[in-house]
């Protein structure tokens, strides 16, 4: 530990400490782990390269783990492995590993520093190190052990965080809101604007659109799989049902006794314990009689049937099993007749078969089938006639929401050059709100801070909106400015707000530029992971 937290030792009352593992500070621990440029971490295999800079597969898994460790934390039995997917939690990590390495790299280059002075202070500052309000040695160093981290090790990373927090610091330190910027904003909050607008829905031009049969056939191949019909069959069945033949299939005590022996888990009591086998000798004895009478019919099916299955005859099978036949119409895979409703077994072999052939048997809890493809019908593309009126539907609506575009494009056009020949609307006066509500438009907020943007000298927007399912193509009629009296005693409390803001979007294209001159490299299994 540092010497200027040594000599805190002594005068700290060390307690009992009850929390073993500390999360809450363990994360910047590996999120900048490791010692030297060539590499973040211990091991060999590789989650990036930045430049010359190798970060480690330790390095990436110990980051990942502490960071779902603490969303596991905030959301509890809500964190799903969905949940996880959805947050894009890998991606996150190796992103948070990266723009470490490049901020230490530009740390150097810059050449910041943290004293060992720095280091005491933060780390004596952390509330899980101190007890009634000051630092506790001693339970600095049980957390530390408890997380199997030397205080070197520590205070090694520490430094790191705290390079990182002082260059990213020293980024955003240079961010400044102008006095033009401040005005603006000014302006965007405290002045109340007009709009003139025209609109265009696919409903109101639909029956403009003018539709060739070439094309609806043209939109019918193209979306073919949206159209085409599924495979069908129909069928000539029979079954034999199991109850029938359990009359003709007696068992001998020896075989109801080894029937009940591989059985046993279906004779069990309340506390799922073994019932003794003469208590429940007779539901044994009805069992066995039953699964040997439905062995034997299934046997006998199956001879029956691959004794005469080249005859493609399933009247002489059905008469040699004293069965009667019944048939279907023709049905796809989804559409089951009531009849075999549920009888997916039956029916997945059915599809298998090809028209003529006999087919099982296939034993259901309804009993044992054997079938015939009578017909088989392939799926196909219907002609233009058949669905004419689905496609022509769908035609028309994918051209009316092109025309609507098209009018609003040449509309907004129009309004740059003065809106002659339009017959336009207009907004009552409205001030900016953040959740983009437009009176007689609706809710927008592309669309709110675009017409925030608008003034005298350019007064029409460069492209029309879309809002709901209907485009506007807008013009400023209107802009009611707020006193500039009054923005000097706001522009402070404007600045301020605005700062934050700022500050992270300079911060932000600092590190995409970092990222455009370094070389990066991510090991391809981490963005297979992703998927």
């Amino acid at each position: 530990m540092l010497d200027v937290i040594r000599k805190k030792k002594d005068s700290v009352v060390i307690k009992a400490v009850f929390i073993i593992i500390v999360l809450s500070f363990i994360g910047t621990i590996f999120l900048v782990w490791g010692k030297g440029d060539e590499g973040m971490g211990r091991s060999t295999g590789y989650a990036a390269k930045v430049d010359r800079t190798v970060i480690s597969l330790e390095a990436f898994q110990n980051a990942y783990q502490n960071m779902t460790e603490t969303y596991r934390q905030i959301f509890g039995g809500n964190f799903t492995p969905e949940l996880e997917k959805q947050l894009n939690l890998r991606q996150q990590v190796i992103d948070r590993l990266i723009d470490s390495t490049l901020i230490m790299k530009a740390a150097k280059s810059q050449g910041v520093t943290v004293s060992k002075e720095d280091i005491s202070a933060a780390i004596a500052a952390m509330p899980a190190f101190q007890q009634n309000g000051s630092f506790d040695f001693s339970l600095y160093q049980q957390m530390l052990k408890a997380n199997r981290i030397t205080p070197e090790a520590y205070e090694e990373s520490k430094k790191r965080e705290l390079l990182i927090d002082k260059t990213r610091k020293a980024v955003m330190d240079k961010v400044t809101i102008s006095d033009d910027e401040a005005l603006k904003q000014f302006h965007k909050e405290q002045d109340k604007l007009e709009l003139s607008y025209v609109s265009f829905a696919a409903a109101d031009v639909a029956g403009e659109v003018k539709l060739s049969d070439a094309d609806l056939q043209d939109f019918l191949t193209k979306n073919a799989e949206k159209f085409r019909t599924p495979e069908k069959v129909a069928l000539s069945w029979f079954v034999l049902e199991n109850a029938s033949q359990t009359h003709a299939q007696p068992v001998t005590a020896e075989e109801q006794k080894t029937f009940y022996d591989k059985n046993m888990d279906r004779y069990l009591d309340k506390d799922n314990a073994p019932i003794p086998y003469e208590q429940v000798k007779e539901r044994v004895k009805a069992d066995a009689v039953r699964q040997k009478a439905s062995k034997a019919l299934y046997e006998k099916a199956a001879d029956t049937l691959f004794q005469n299955i080249k005859s493609g005859d399933l009247a002489l099978v059905a008469g040699k099993l004293g069965a009667k036949i019944q048939d279907t119409p023709l049905f796809s895979a989804t559409t089951a007749p009531a009849a075999l409703a549920g009888e997916t077994a039956l029916i997945k072999k059915a599809f298998e078969l090809k028209q003529g052939e006999l087919g099982g048997p296939v034993e259901t809890v309804k009993g044992i089938y054997i079938f015939k493809v009578k017909e088989k019908k392939a799926a196909e593309l219907p002609p233009l006639a058949q669905v004419r009126a689905t496609v022509e539907q769908q035609v028309r609506a994918i051209k009316a929401a092109e025309l609507a575009k098209q009018k609003a494009v040449e509309a907004q056009k129009a309004l740059a050059a003065g809106g002659a020949g339009l017959k336009l609307q207009a907004t009552p006066a409205f001030g900016y709100n953040a959740k983009g509500d437009l009176p007689g438009i609706g809710s927008s907020k592309p669309l709110m801070e675009k017409a925030f943007e608008l003034t005298t000298a350019s007064a029409a927007a460069s492209e029309p909106i879309l809002v709901g399912n209907r485009w506007y193509a807008v013009r400023l009629k209107q802009r009611i400015a707020a006193p500039q009296t009054d923005f000097t005693p706001r522009k402070d409390e404007i600045k301020k707000r605005m700062l934050p803001a700022k500050q992270e979007e300079t911060l932000r294209n600092w590190l995409k530029e970092l990222r455009s001159k370094a070389k990066i490299v991510i090991n391809p299994a981490l963005t297979a992971a992703n998927q």
